[in-house]
Parts: C-alpha cells; structure tokens; sequence
C-alpha cells in the first residue's frame, strides 16, 4: 500500500517551487500524494522564515498539523524550508512531534528522510549548507493548473541587505543553466501556462555567477521564442540591475509585458545606505523616469520598510515626499522585523514597533490616495484579460491583464454575454471602478 504525503507550502512563490519539486519527487517514486491531510501517513509543512509575523504563521500551522496525529493517520511529520534551515535545534528539541527537519540545501533529501524514518528511525536533521541548485532541474508536481507558473530561474541572494536573513537561509544567488530553464518553460507551457512569472530573489543578478555577466535579457528572447508562451513576467528585479538593455526588451519585446517588480525599501539616502543598499533615491528617481518615459503605460511595483534603525522623522518624510513624486501603481509595505543574525539587528537606534506600524499605516493611507486616480485612468480602456474564474456571486467571471500580477494585485471583474474557457484570453473594456477593482464587460 503507497505512503500518502500531503504539504502545506507557507510563504511566498519561490517557496511553493521547493513544495511542488519535493512532491514531484515523491510521485515519481510510487508514493501517493494527498491534499486530504486527515489520511495522510506523512505531512511536510514547508516554511517561511523571512519576518517575524512569517516564523508565527510556521509554528502555528506546525503545531496545527501535529495534531492529525491524534485525529488522523499521521506518523510523520517534516518541517522543511527556511524555518528548518535557521531553527533545526530549536525545532527537534520544542517539537517533540516533529519527526524530521529538511533544510533548504537537502530539498533533494526528501525521499531518503521519508523512508529512513518509516523504517524506524528516530529524529533526523538533513542540515547541508544550501549550495545546490541542481535540485531545480527536477519535475514538479504543480499545485494548480491553469494559464499561469511560476519559474524560478536561481537560488539565493549575493546583496547581503542588512536586514535580510536570506543570504543564511538560502545561500548565495545560484543561476540555473540556460537551458534547464527553457526547457521547464517549454514543459510549463505544454502543461497549459500561456503566462510564465520569471522569480528568484533577484531577477537582475541572473547569469552573472555562471556566465561571468547578466544574461537575463538573452533568458528572456530565448524563452519568447516559445511558441505557445503569450507573456512573460518579471518579479523582484532590483533598481541597479535595470539596465537599458532590459529596458529595450521592455519596449521592443511583446511577450514581456510592461509590468515590473522593482524592490527598493527606502528612499532616504541614509537610510538606504545603513540598509547596504546599492543605490540612492537621485538613481532611482532617474531610473523610474526614464522607464515611464521609455515604456509608455508600464506598472510599477515596489515594496518598502518602515522602522529601520535610526529612521528619523525626516528619513521618514523623505520617503512619503518621494511616493508622492513617484507615484507607484502597486505598492507594499513591511514594518521592520529585527532579525537575530543581521547586522540591522545589531544596530543601535532600534525603532519602537508602535512608531513602525504607525509609519506604515500613514504609508498605505498616502498610497490609496495616490492610487485612486491611477486607477481612474483606466476607465474606458480595453485590456487583454486572462479568465481565471467566477466570483462567488456567480455573475462576474474575473481574471488579469498585464497590470495585475497574481495573488498581490486586484483582479479585474467582468461580463461575458457567452460563456468563457478559464485560462483564455479577452478583450474587456473598463465601464466601473468599485473601491480600487476594475469591472467591465468582454467585447467581441
């Protein structure tokens, strides 16, 4: 009788990558794989550690999953990913219902911890140093089908920003080959992706340990060439390694959409500098100009960080007066979480966490009111929608155009006079905003 797994993939798309790789794993070697966790006989809780309120969610859904082992079929349990990778001891020794611990460097591991275990052996730590980037190259088992995959095209992080513990967790920036990447593309879009969502820590930095210099614009024309693949999407592309080739691609490449993620934190110059970022607001505030400039109706995203030590008042003003300048269309933000094991934890001047959530709420209040009017130039234009379902009410279907990136941007709601085929393409023109959601109707 086949060993049933489940998982539980917490945290962001990259970690959804390592899950559905470890259960493809799995599925090629006769074990079955379950989403009916109650009768699962092993349950992998794959883990995010990169703040505070993510390491809360991981030991919550750890604990909530042990207790299948009294209302269920569990007789193993691995805890594998980031939280793994930075709290092995700390896991084996508070959780004594934790089986196995798998870190990020042992995804490749899985099997082998499975098996050992079910043969009768206690408590085991895979613990490697996370250097592997061949574990990528593996199949997997994708956790939902449709128009839309992620691709992630590197492992790691080589910016050693001062707040971030992934460097630790996930090792320097590792660049798949060329054409591993390309031919998982082309397995994507044979599965039915007509939309692939290029990701890796940073984008930007693609090629550069394997090839000696950036090869992510030759990624891209190599993966247009793909017949089927209607758009690409870049995520998490960092402000200095947008160079004007990338920006060229942009303009001149159709199956690149005009949509880009481009992580900056902060705009303060000191504040930027004690984050060892490198770049400085005088280069950002150049390089989004001349991106709207170059790419006409291009979507900017960005992310930034309240509270970092030493953020003065004026630090933080410098900040809202350059999102009122800059005007981003999509944009989030993290109150700083004083990681144990980064420099920024270290620093003096740490921020009360009452003033970092104030920060970040006078944050969003700012960029709602600069979003309602970007999202009011819409109206009356038609955009090439991708149908992704049907809203609870049973009359909208609803679905992306390039503007929208899955699961942190609005949808768009539409009608459709004849019923629509999920992960097709099209034509809606917007008639209606409500709150900051597009509605309109399909046209022919």
């Amino acid at each position: 009788m086949p060993i049933k797994v489940g998982c539980i993939s917490l945290g962001c798309s990259k970690n959804l990558i390592d899950s559905e790789i470890m259960l493809g794993m799995l599925d090629r070697n006769e074990y079955e794989i379950t989403t009916d966790l109650q009768n699962a006989d092993v349950i992998i809780v794959n883990t995010c550690a990169f703040i505070g309120d993510a390491k809360e969610e991981a030991v919550d859904a750890i604990l909530n999953t042990a207790l299948y082992k009294e209302s269920g079929k569990l007789k193993t349990l691995i805890v594998a990913g980031c939280l793994a990778q930075r709290y092995k001891e700390e896991i084996i020794k508070e959780i004594p219902e934790v089986d196995v611990v798998i870190g990020t460097g042992s995804i490749s591991e899985i099997e082998n911890a499975i098996s050992e275990h079910v043969a009768g052996k206690k408590q085991r730590l895979y613990i490697n140093d996370p250097t592997d980037i061949d574990y990528l190259d593996n199949s997997r088992m994708l956790s939902q089908t449709g128009a839309t995959q992620y691709l992630k095209i590197g492992e790691g992080c080589s910016n050693f920003c001062t707040y971030c513990i992934i460097p630790s967790l996930r090792g320097p920036f590792r660049s798949r080959t060329m054409e591993s990447i390309v031919d998982e593309a082309k397995k994507l879009v044979g599965a039915g992706a007509r939309e692939i969502i290029i990701i890796a820590q940073d984008v930007s930095k693609y090629g550069v340990d394997r090839y000696s210099d950036c090869k992510l614009v030759e990624l891209i024309r190599r993966l247009s060439d793909i017949e089927d693949l209607k758009w690409i999407r870049l995520l998490y592309c960092y402000p200095e390694g947008i160079t004007d080739e990338l920006i060229d691609e942009f303009k001149n490449n159709p199956k690149l959409i005009k949509y880009l993620d481009i992580p900056i934190q902060h705009a303060s110059d000191s504040i930027l500098k004690a984050m060892g970022r490198k770049t400085n607001r005088n280069n950002l505030e150049t390089l989004i100009s001349k991106l709207r400039r170059e790419v006409p109706d291009i979507i900017l995203r960005t992310t930034l960080i309240t509270g970092f030590p030493g953020e003065t008042q004026e630090d933080f003003e410098i900040l809202k007066e350059f999102i009122k300048d800059n005007k981003f269309d999509r944009l989030g933000v993290f109150a700083y979480s004083q990681e144990e094991g980064t420099p920024a934890a270290r620093m003096k001047n740490q921020i009360e966490e009452s003033v970092k959530q104030q920060r970040k709420d006078e944050i969003l209040l700012l960029q709602n009111e600069i979003v309602e009017p970007l999202v009011e130039n819409r109206l009356n234009k038609t955009y090439e929608v991708v149908v992704e379902g049907v809203a609870d009410d049973g009359i909208f279907y609803y679905g992306r155009s390039y503007g929208e990136s899955p699961e942190i941007d609005p949808a768009i709601y539409f009608t459709s006079k004849e019923p629509l085929e999920f992960g097709t393409f099209v034509k809606v023109k917007i008639l209606n905003i409500e709150k900051l959601d597009l509605i309109g109707d399909v046209i022919i």
